[in-house]
């Protein structure tokens, strides 16, 4: 095992990795911007060392200054977290010519699920279902219409090394994907440096369903099940769970099946998620794999009891991962996330500041993963995350008594939050019944 890690990361991500380290007696090391001095994962780690501005260009993703760190600091092994570097194949490269382990996959799957184009040739080939489109990057927005002619409409259009939402537009005629061809290209470009673009068919009414998987240097590679991610609004998840309502026993092993043999294909070593979009027939189709851990991953730790964190750290270390050969995995009872955000809960407008007052929830079944404390000022400059807010129950109607309790039990005064949004969800008909898909947020705020 390692003896020291740095976490190239901050908030919530960064104090989750100290705790798996503080169990595994490995010491920390936490770097942050000026404006995070005050942060707890600075607070928290054995060591802490500023790397620059509060721009995160200049701290969080300045790979010069992170790897200083490293060096001054003596650490052998640096973990990502998630956003930032996490994805970043050249960084992960760099690590290793370094003489330090990535606590993640090797710079090769990342770069090649972090292509999205590059990924479906890849699944495909290893028989995993994906959703009719090109066979590759488009060359010109009249190949792209006349794809989406021959495959029916409407039709999406991606950036191949996009996420989060940019560079995808949908169209519905072949004059409009002319014209959201270039709108998507000038946007990838601008996200991402890369304006390539690929098609598939749209689905209008599917639901989001990832796999939690695992696999190791000795060639195993399992899953630990799925999570619902359906209730998200402009892309980004607000609500997760585990196990899903919409899949019975076949299709979940069927699906399972399919997000080792994406694993696989990729060569992939850590934790990873394989997201498939579900379609209302039954179908299921590959959408991408994060090549790092999950802002949600601690919905399957609740299901399963198994420490995701500390497998990272294991296998990254050359171990084997610590689930036995023989254990059939299932869901024990029925897990909710809800992502606090320091936001307008009805405009969504961002709410940075000083948090005057706290008071986090306990009891039966509940968790909260935070970086925040009384006193604390929430800088304007990075995501607006500030707790996850996870319950446990027997089963789905537990889980959701409990997330209604443990929400109005949490109070966070100086900022605005979206915990009433919760609340609000947690009232709503088509949520409780279960039967919803990626399109809820839409329905439910207008």
């Amino acid at each position: 095992m390692f003896s020291k890690v740095l976490i190239a990361n901050r908030g919530e991500i960064a104090v989750r990795i100290i705790a798996a380290c503080r169990e595994l007696d490995v010491s920390t090391v936490a770097v942050h911007s000026v404006a995070d001095r005050d942060c707890l994962h600075v607070l928290l780690a054995d060591e802490s060392v500023c790397i620059g501005p509060a721009d995160s260009l200049d701290s969080y993703l300045n790979v010069t200054s992170v790897m200083s760190a490293a060096r001054i600091t003596g650490a052998d092994a640096i973990h990502p977290g998630y956003g930032f570097l996490a994805e970043n194949a050249h960084f992960a490269e760099i690590v290793g010519e370094c003489g330090l382990a990535f606590i993640g996959p090797s710079a090769d799957a990342i770069r090649l699920m972090g292509n999205k184009s590059e990924a479906r040739r890849t699944v495909a080939a290893a028989e995993v279902p994906i959703l009719p489109g090109s066979d590759g990057p488009l060359s010109s927005r009249d190949e792209a219409a006349e794809i989406a002619g021959e495959i029916g409409f409407p039709v999406i259009l991606k950036a191949s090394a996009g996420g989060g939402g940019r560079g995808m537009r949908l169209a519905w005629d072949p004059d409009e994907v002319r014209r959201a061809y270039d709108t998507a290209w000038n946007e990838a470009q601008r996200a991402f440096g890369d304006p390539t673009l690929y098609l598939e068919k749209y689905l209008e009414k599917p639901r989001h369903i990832e796999f939690q998987v695992l696999a190791d240097s000795t060639g195993r590679a399992i899953h630990l099940g799925e999570r619902e991610c359906s209730i998200q609004r402009r892309h980004q998840k607000i609500i997760e769970e585990a196990p899903s309502v919409a899949l019975d026993p076949e299709l979940r092993a069927e699906m399972g099946k399919a997000a080792v043999a994406t694993t696989r294909a990729a060569r992939y070593e850590n934790a990873g998620t394989v997201e498939f979009l579900l379609a209302e027939d039954g179908g299921f189709f590959f959408m991408e794999m994060n090549t790092r851990i999950q802002v949600e991953h601690p919905v399957t730790e609740l299901v399963t009891g198994i420490d995701i964190v500390k497998e990272q750290l294991r296998i990254a270390a050359g171990e084997k991962m610590s689930v036995p050969k023989r254990k059939k995995i299932q869901a024990d009872g029925h897990a909710i996330e809800f992502r606090i955000n320091a936001e307008d809960p009805v405009t969504f407008a961002p709410s940075p500041g000083r948090i005057t007052d706290l008071a986090i929830p306990g009891g039966p079944g509940v968790r909260v993963d935070t970086h925040i404390y009384s006193g604390y000022t929430i800088p304007p400059f990075y995501d607006s995350l500030i707790a996850k807010l996870l319950v446990h129950g027997r089963d789905r109607e537990e889980a959701i008594v409990r997330g209604r309790r443990a929400l109005q039990m949490l109070r966070i005064e100086g900022v605005k939050t979206t915990a009433p949004l919760h609340l609000r969800i947690l009232d709503n008909e088509e949520f409780v019944s279960g039967a919803f898909d990626t399109h809820f947020m839409e329905r439910f705020l207008a």
